[in-house]
């Protein structure tokens, strides 16, 4: 079995200095050997609308479908907004969700968030796991990554926390056990 795995990212913060994209890329610096990430930007692409997929899915949105059924997994670094998952990302899985093939359709997920609150985006993720289920994306359950109050955690773009980083290290564990999983169970190698 091949030991390469290829994950793709999306942030659901636009703020290129947000507490999402620095432990995104904390994340990323702690991945397992083997492991490589790409990012995927959702911020411009337009709203979904029917009659805009009617004439045709926008050249962002068929580019990233074929980034996420090429890669053995995804990865979601968001914030929470209003007790939820941000518009951006939102509209981006409305976007994949719509596609044939189904991009997400069996694929391990990790989810991570870091706010300025308590919770750490825990309510946000909880949603996201819902959102999971009618895609039949498959989230991986422990760690669960809730970075609170990353105003305290986060100095000069670098991850200060030890104990975050060693979560964030055991998410990269999980995702990469997931993906080996997963192929094992299809046969893939």
């Amino acid at each position: 079995m091949s030991d390469s795995i290829k994950l793709v990212a999306f942030c659901g913060s636009l703020r290129k200095a947000s507490f999402n994209r620095l432990a995104l890329k904390a994340f990323e610096e702690r991945l397992p050997a083997g492991v490589t990430v790409e990012n995927i930007e959702i911020g411009d692409w337009p709203l979904y609308d029917a009659d805009v997929q009617a004439k045709g899915f926008p050249d962002k949105v068929q580019a990233a479908q074929k980034a996420v059924l090429a890669a053995d997994a995804v990865v979601i670094a968001s914030p929470e907004y209003n007790y939820s998952v941000p518009g951006v990302l939102k509209n981006a899985i409305d976007w994949l969700s719509r596609m044939q093939p189904q991009p997400l359709a069996g694929k391990p997920v990790a989810i991570l968030g870091a706010s300025m609150g308590v919770l750490g985006t825990a309510r946000m993720q909880y949603h996201l796991r819902q959102i999971c289920v009618f895609l039949d994306a498959h989230p991986v359950n422990r760690p669960e990554v809730m970075i609170a109050q990353a105003q305290n955690k986060f100095a000069d773009g670098k991850l200060t926390d030890e104990a975050t980083g060693k979560i964030l290290a055991d998410l990269g564990a999980s995702i990469a056990l997931a993906v080996r999983k997963t192929k094992a169970a299809s046969g893939v190698k």
